[in-house]
């Protein structure tokens, strides 16, 4: 029988371990740790949703190793195990380091690889196919955020040291990925900006259009 192809593409959600303390920081001010705690689960949730509704394979990869988990991740938990999600484990020091481990990793098994933020509400199931789309031209696919970063990256090729000397958290983040991207000559397909949330007015806007 003639060997059977690669699946065509994967889908990598990126999700912090659910503690209260160290998810969606920049909410505790005006929603305290548990607040945003149950925003982080609820945001985790909702973009799980929007992968899981492109029909494509999706993987979701913790931060830290797993461990007993709190009672507020089990939700989660619960939503992973039910759709029989392979879970991963990031691997590396910077969060460059870790999304190209996974890009790197998912690229031997399979054509087009793509790491989605679990604060990022707006990639919905057909902004996710436009990226895959862009990939049959590009090496790489950036989905911009509106505060400076992306919201998404997919890659049909990787090269050592892509994400390299990246200032995560800054207004930079994009502008610094592209020129770094140009200096290893790996072409880059660029979609309409999307937003993400990590203030509390990104939260009303998000509760806003869920009808929450």
């Amino acid at each position: 029988m003639p060997e059977r192809s690669p699946p065509s593409a994967v889908l990598m959600q990126f999700a912090k371990w659910p503690e209260a303390g160290r998810v969606k920081t920049r909410l505790m001010p005006e929603l305290g740790a548990g607040g945003a705690l149950q925003a982080h689960i609820t945001l985790t949730l909702a973009v799980l949703d929007n992968l899981c509704a492109t029909g494509y394979p999706v993987q979701f990869w913790w931060d830290r190793a797993l461990e007993p988990a709190p009672e507020d991740a089990e939700l989660i938990l619960q939503n992973l195990e039910q759709a029989g999600l392979e879970q991963c484990i990031q691997q590396g020091g910077t969060l460059g380091d870790r999304m190209l481990a996974a890009l790197t990793a998912a690229l031997q098994n399979h054509d087009r690889a793509m790491v989605v933020g679990s604060d990022c509400p707006s990639v919905d199931p057909q902004y996710v196919r436009q990226a895959l789309d862009r990939l049959a031209d590009h090496d790489v696919v950036l989905g911009p955020s509106d505060d400076g970063g992306y919201v998404l990256i997919g890659a049909r090729r990787v090269r050592p040291g892509m994400l390299d000397g990246i200032a995560w958290g800054t207004e930079q983040v994009l502008d610094q990925t592209l020129a770094r991207l140009d200096q290893l000559g790996l072409s880059v397909g660029l979609l309409e900006p999307r937003w993400d949330v990590d203030e509390p007015a990104d939260w009303a806007r998000f509760q806003r259009l869920a009808g929450s």
